[in-house]
């Protein structure tokens, strides 16, 4: 596993700063976008204090509760890891894209009160809601559930003997 977090999350979380980096230095809060590809790709910035999609954000205590949940979501991850609950390549990687992913957005609830969202896909779903602005933490969270929820058909936890 150690080899996973220098060679995938410590990558993954270091492009993730300097992208947050950057987007903090260059772009306005909630004023300014900049059109990559047009009616498709826009980097703008925005403040996210709650969670996926920007669900409870601008909370009282949001901020506060998810940096926590963090901490925990990272303490009980270790613990089943060291229990044998990720036996496999494809739960392990996950598991290494969830470590990156949990703590680039805890880093900027430290840095900046709220996780720093810039990357802004219109998709033109009819009847849909626009797709909400997200970073390369979430896409690492996102990825990972998916591993782990494909690993659920592929991997088995190993047996504890009694």
């Amino acid at each position: 596993m150690a080899r996973l977090l220098l060679f995938l999350s410590l990558p993954l979380f270091i492009l993730d700063q300097i992208t947050k980096t950057w987007i903090v230095r260059n772009i306005r809060l909630n004023t300014e976008a900049r059109e990559i590809i047009p009616n498709f790709f826009t980097i703008h910035h925005v403040a996210n204090t709650g969670i996926a999609f920007g669900n409870f954000n601008g909370g009282k205590y949001s901020n506060l509760i998810f940096g926590a949940i963090a901490v925990i979501a990272l303490s009980v991850m270790t613990m089943l890891y060291r229990r044998g609950f990720f036996p496999g390549w494809i739960s392990r990687t996950a598991i290494a894209l969830l470590v990156a992913g949990v703590c680039g957005n805890f880093l900027d609830r430290l840095l900046h009160g709220y996780v720093v969202d810039f990357l802004s896909f219109d998709l033109h779903v009819p009847f849909a809601h626009p797709w909400p602005s997200f970073n390369i933490a979430d896409s690492c969270v996102v990825t990972a559930a998916i591993l782990l929820f494909s690993a659920s058909f592929f991997e088995s936890p190993k047996k504890v003997e009694s």
